[in-house]
């Protein structure tokens, strides 16, 4: 099976900077597991739109997946009362 390539949407950089080092280490070793299947374990589609999103703890993970081109790209990153907004 063929990796998918991660891009990261420009307002995410900003997110990562509200998320602890410690949390933010393990969410960024769950993005790079998105590359592998995106679509794996734990991941539900989001109703209405043609975006993912995958858990870690308290935070969300919010992306989208383009097959033809085999890329994921990662929408937003934060905690789970502040994501969806």
């Amino acid at each position: 099976m063929a990796e998918y390539k991660i891009f990261f949407k420009k307002s995410v950089w900003k997110d990562f900077k509200s998320i602890p080092n410690d949390d933010l280490k393990k969410i960024l070793r769950c993005i790079e597991s998105l590359s592998e299947s995106p679509r794996q374990q734990g991941c539900k589609k989001l109703s209405g739109q043609e975006r993912y999103r995958f858990r870690y703890g308290r935070y969300r993970i919010i992306y989208s997946i383009q097959d033809n081109e085999l890329t994921v790209w990662i929408v937003k990153v934060g905690h789970r009362k502040e994501v969806y907004r």
